[in-house]
């Protein structure tokens, strides 16, 4: 997908909400993801930090989203909810399987690899895609959903009890293989 093709952000859709600040030793705004996050090479999710969020948080969610993703419906890496209120912070690796570095009570959901962890970024070779990662301040201790539901299922209760929204957005271009 070109650069004056590319797909609406994830949030395009939703009720605007106020924004806070999220930041990564692991990635820069609009910079190239670093292997770390790449599928095939170090699949980690990246140390994420969040902070002049709402005062009425009661929980936090991330996610990470393609929306270049050649789907139709772009592609989820990355859902993880129900994240304390206390906890603003994630250290690099918190999305892998073994959960380490998570929280009680957080839950994460499946995401379009079909598995609950993180899912490093895959595009097909010689496409450039953006990797949104968002934090959402939600209202409630408890979102709804269970590790079974769907990105969309996740998507839907967050529409509706969002109360303030971050992202951090990289980029990866897989090699064309010439």
């Amino acid at each position: 997908m070109s650069k004056q093709q590319r797909a609406p952000l994830p949030h395009d859709f939703h009720p605007e909400v106020p924004s806070f600040t999220v930041v990564s030793e692991d990635l820069a705004p609009g910079a190239e993801l670093g292997a770390a996050q790449v599928y095939a090479e170090g699949n980690t999710s990246p140390r994420l930090r969040w902070e002049g969020f709402p005062a009425e948080t009661k929980s936090f969610a991330v996610t990470c989203f393609d929306p270049d993703a050649p789907t139709g419906s772009g592609f989820w890496h990355w859902v993880l909810f129900d994240i304390p209120s206390s906890v603003t912070e994630l250290p690099a690796g918190a999305g892998g399987g073994s959960f380490a570095g998570l929280p009680e009570g957080a839950v994460h959901a499946r995401n379009d690899y079909g598995s609950k962890d993180f899912g490093g970024a895959a595009p097909p070779a010689g496409e450039r895609h953006r990797y949104v990662f968002t934090v959402y301040a939600v209202d409630s201790e408890r979102l709804g959903p269970d590790e079974d539901s769907s990105p969309a299922v996740v998507g839907f209760h967050l529409r509706f009890h969002t109360l303030g929204r971050a992202q951090l957005i990289g980029e990866y271009e897989a090699p064309s293989g010439d």
